[in-house]
């Protein structure tokens, strides 16, 4: 397994800072922590409500008009988005997205493949059916559990 050296000296750092005593337990527990976040991401189901923050190089060729066309694609699922201009670089990409999580999840997987996009995290929650209040329109509600 190979790490770019800039990768490394920021895991070493944040390893650091976190306590640890031994590199190999830091990467045990951040590929736990990776794969518990993936699965939690895959064993949602049903309509959510969510944020895709994306964070990405708006130098790098084809950057912003991949993510236009794949925002363009889910635009059934895309509520808003928001434009941050971090630094010289970086952009931030703020989507609100609701709908269901299956279509939501692939538009954020679309997001990670792409080249140039730094990071993209998913939240997201049920999106309200389920925080009726007890006794109202209960015939109207699908619990998924």
């Amino acid at each position: 397994m190979s790490l770019p050296k800039k990768l490394l000296a920021d895991f070493d750092e944040v390893l650091k800072e976190r306590g640890y005593q031994s590199r190999s337990k830091g990467i045990r527990d951040a590929l736990q922590d990776y794969i518990v976040r993936y699965q939690w991401m895959n064993s949602m189901e049903g309509q959510r409500i969510g944020i895709v923050t994306i964070i990405y190089d708006h130098h790098y060729t084809g950057v912003m008009e991949n993510l236009a066309e794949i925002q363009h694609s889910f635009r059934n699922e895309i509520n808003t988005s928001m434009h941050i201009h971090m630094t010289d670089k970086y952009c931030m990409e703020i989507v609100v997205v609701n709908g269901d999580i299956a279509e939501i999840r692939e538009l954020t997987e679309r997001i990670m493949r792409l080249k140039g996009v730094e990071h993209v995290k998913l939240t997201s929650t049920a999106n309200g059916e389920e925080f009726k209040e007890p006794g109202h329109s209960h015939d109207h509600t699908h619990h998924h559990h």
